[in-house]
Order: structure tokens, then sequence, then C-alpha cells
């Protein structure tokens, strides 16, 4: 069978994988020049960066593809569990390092925060109780297919519905389970991982910690480009065609059959058709007289982001891989964001690779990855409002990152040379001399690199208790042969929920 996909991002990637080993002869065309989409990489002299995704979960979805393809995972992709997932600073100086599994977690968090380790411990089972009961519904399971709903454990899952939440927002769970207002941001923060407002998604999402905490927080030892350029390599030895520096100018077919797509101008025939494009951008550009689904494609856009990719030229011990700086008025930030707009304070997010990979930034120095939350694009003036920010960016950094106060020495009697005299060098505070090398994306920037409309990282927002259900499916009801994938679908954006996206479509197209 000959199958085409659109679109090497991880989930494209990934499919062709699963369909290559299931038998399908797979042609992959990508308008960009290599594999990867967001889960790319580029350098900025010495220093090289991840440009997407920082964060990586569940990697056993990424094993399974080479256990599939009869190969031992380690022998061509290798990653370490983080034993801190993230350091966490507020504006009035706490600081928290969050341990990587969830006893260690729960024992750090009472002696940080006063607060009983069983509230901690309590609230993280609930978590787990949460995925197991609903996780491979949700997450791994076409929604809008019958069969999903017709077993037992869905049946169970249905009967426990009061338990989930799933009528509450994120934050009132939040405030109910945690009480403490630190531990009630931190947990909020979660919701950004899909884009959303943990002031409005639904409670059950609260589960997102138990992937984090309990499954672990893993870095490729290549960073994260590891993680595409490893599957892309495994597509090409399964014998998948790849076809760079092509866009796809519609998907063509005849009544209701896929029979291909154009390229060029030129025709290429399939009898499958797997998308990888964001699928706004799929129905405008691909499917332009097919019918639309306007209810799908008119819902709520999560999230975008500004990043500023920093070449350091000084190492700082106090921070880790991961490094969340708050803002005093975290609902204050998400009102801003669903208006359109960037608050006066914003929560910035710090990822560092060149903690575990060391080659990403020369001796001395590290590589920055610096990303605050951001609206979708939706005509705003980017260009006026970046340096305002980066002003703001830095002026947080300098504050949490000031220079360590110098113990005084003892003297080693009379005209003895000082310190700096011997060689000692004191580390400075964070400022912006420091950064020696600098690149800054914006949301348009990301939509035209990456194809998501209006730079929105995850497609829709989970911004209501139907979100999940309102996703666009993962094949076309009226295109037989046609199926979508990655994270404008379901079950959603970031690594893992691509990853089952593709799963999801292998699983459909053999049937």
């Amino acid at each position: 069978m000959s199958t085409i996909v659109i679109g090497a991002g991880i989930a494209g990637l990934a499919a062709a994988v699963r369909l290559a080993a299931a038998g399908h002869d797979v042609t992959v065309f990508e308008a960009n020049e290599g594999p990867g989409g967001k889960l790319s990489q580029f350098s900025l002299g010495k220093y090289r960066f991840d440009f997407g995704p920082s964060l990586f979960t569940m990697p056993q979805y990424v094993d399974e593809l080479f256990r599939l393809a009869g190969e031992e995972p380690t022998d061509h992709f290798n990653y370490v569990r983080l034993p801190e997932v993230c350091h966490y600073w507020w504006p009035d100086g706490t600081r928290f390092s969050a341990p990587g599994n969830t006893e260690d977690l729960a024992s750090a968090a009472a002696e940080t925060f006063d607060v009983p380790e069983e509230r901690v411990a309590e609230f993280m089972a609930a978590a787990a109780r949460k995925y197991e009961l609903t996780g491979r519904t949700f997450l791994e399971k076409p929604l809008q297919k019958a069969d999903t709903w017709l077993n037992w454990q869905v049946l169970g899952a249905m009967l426990r519905i009061p338990t989930l939440d799933l009528f509450s927002t994120m934050n009132a769970v939040h405030e109910r389970d945690l009480q403490h207002p630190k531990l009630v941001q931190l947990f909020n923060r979660f919701a950004t991982y899909n884009g959303s407002n943990p002031y409005k998604a639904p409670g059950l999402l609260t589960m997102i910690p138990h992937f984090e905490h309990h499954f672990g927080a893993y870095l490729p030892v290549g960073g994260m480009y590891d993680i595409s350029q490893s599957v892309y390599d495994l597509g090409k030895r399964l014998g998948v065609s790849f076809r760079f520096n092509q866009r796809v100018d519609e998907i063509v077919r005849e009544k209701s059959k896929v029979t291909g797509v154009k390229v060029n101008g030129d025709f290429h025939p399939a009898d499958t058709v797997v998308c990888n494009m964001d699928v706004w951008l799929a129905y405008e550009k691909l499917l332009p007289e097919a019918k639309k689904p306007k209810r799908t494609l008119s819902q709520q856009k999560s999230t975008s982001a500004v990043i500023f990719y920093w070449g350091i030229r000084q190492e700082f011990p106090e921070l880790g891989v991961h490094n969340i700086f708050f803002s005093e008025d975290y609902q204050e930030e998400f009102t801003r964001l669903e208006a359109g707009e960037l608050a006066e304070e914003v929560t910035v997010y710090v990822n560092i690779s060149s903690k575990v990979v060391r080659e990403d930034a020369p001796a001395g120095g590290e590589n920055w990855f610096v990303m605050v939350n951001a609206p979708a694009h939706t005509g705003q003036n980017w260009e006026a409002m970046i340096p305002g920010l980066r002003k703001r960016v830095i002026a947080k950094l300098k504050k949490h990152l000031s220079a360590p106060a110098s113990a005084p020495e003892e003297s080693e009697g009379p005209g003895s040379a000082p310190a700096s005299e011997k060689g000692k060098v004191e580390p400075a505070g964070f400022n912006e001399d420091l950064i020696v090398e600098e690149r800054i994306i914006t949301p348009p920037e990301l939509e035209r690199l990456t194809g998501s409309h209006q730079g929105a990282l995850y497609g829709t927002s989970s911004n209501n208790t139907m979100a999940a259900f309102l996703r666009h499916p993962n094949f076309s009801s009226q295109i037989d042969g046609l199926y979508f994938l990655g994270g404008s679908v379901h079950p959603g954006g970031g690594v893992p929920l691509c990853l089952l996206s593709a799963k999801i479509v292998a699983g459909l197209a053999e049937k």
C-alpha cells in the first residue's frame, strides 16, 4: 500500500516509521530543508539550541518505534532522567527545586512551604488515579470511534466522573487540594503544557504532573533534536523516502476517496494520505473545496510564545535544566493573554540543555532558551512589543540571579595579595552584557517557520470541559484514506501526545 505523509514533524516521522514497519510504501514530503518541525535545531556561534520543545516525558513512546522495527532502542537513542525536574523562583525570593519523583516531591514541598506532606502526596495520588482511569481512553484512542467507548474500562471511568474534576477548573482543584498559594501557582503552570488557561481548563488536567514526577522528566544525550533525528534515521533504515524542500500544494481526491497529492504541479498517487500539517491550514490550503468543520476550526487558539535564544558567557550553578521565574499575579497574566496582550509582569521560563549536554555551549558558558507565554498572532505589533518585553525579562532575571556575596577571606599575613590578585574570579550576577549571541522568535515567525496557525503552539486550547472531544479527529469523516496527526488534532500538543497521535493514525490506517 502506498502512503504519503505530509510533514516531517515528530508526529509525521513516527507515523512514517509505524506504517513502514507495517509494510506500507511510505513517502514523506516536507517543505523545510530537514526533518523535525518544531523539534529542529540551529547554532549561534559556538552555542547549539533546540528550536522548540524542551521537556521530554514518556520516552517509552519513542523506544516503542525502534522495537516495532526489530531494533534495540539504546543502540540508536539514549536519554537521562533528571533528578530535579524544575527550579522555581518567586518574586519574594522563595526558591523550590522539584525532585523528579513523587515521594521526594511531597517531602520537599512539605519542608519548603510548611504544609503537611500527606497533602501533596494525596494530590499526586489523585493525579495518578485520573490518569489510570482516563489516560488510555482520552490519549491513546480515537474519541470519535464508537468502539473506543464500548469497553468496561471506559464504562468504569464514566461511573467515576464525579471524582475526575471534569466540571471544575484546574485552579479550583489546586486551591481545594493544595491550598498554599505558591503550590497552587506551581501546579497551575502545568496548564501551559497544552497552551491553556488554568483558571478555565478542566480539573481533569490536574493529572499532567503525574507524567513528569511519576514517569519522569528526561533529556536525550544529544539534546531534544536527538528525538526527531533518531526517528528520521530509523525511517530511512525502514525504506521511507523523504522529499525535503517540497511543499504539498493540494490533497487530491476523487469523490470521497483520497488519491494522492500535488507537489509543484506534479501529481503523486497514494492509497493513504497522512497530514501532519496544522489542521486549520490543511483545510485552508490543501483542501480548499472540502467542507470545513467550522465548529472545530473556530475554537479558541492555544497560547504562542516569544522565545529569546541567548548564548551566555558565564555559568550559573544555581540554575538547572528547567527553571521558572513566576510573576506576582499569575491570573492577570492569563487574563491579558486571552485579551491578546502581554502582561506587564510575565512569568519567564529558562531552559539550559548545556547543563547536561556540555557541548551545547563553550567552556564557561551556557545556552539559554528563554520563553514567555504569548497570545496567538492576530495582528499585534510584535516589533513594537518585543524591546519592552526583553527589558522586563532581563530585569527579572537580574533581580533573581544577583552576584553572590563574597565571604571575608582570612589574611595570610602582612603583605599577602588579595584574592583577586591570586587568580580567583568571583561570578557576576546576570546582566545584559553576558549575552554574546541572540535570536528572537515571535508568534508570526513561529507561524511562518512551523506552519502553526497564528503561531499557536498547541492548536486549540483546552479552556473548556469538552475541549478534548472538540479537537479535530485523527481521520476525515468525508474523505476515505485521509488522516490527521500532530499537535493541532487529537490528543493534543507536546512530544508524547504527538507520538500518540501517530500511533492512533497507524492503527486506523491498518484497520
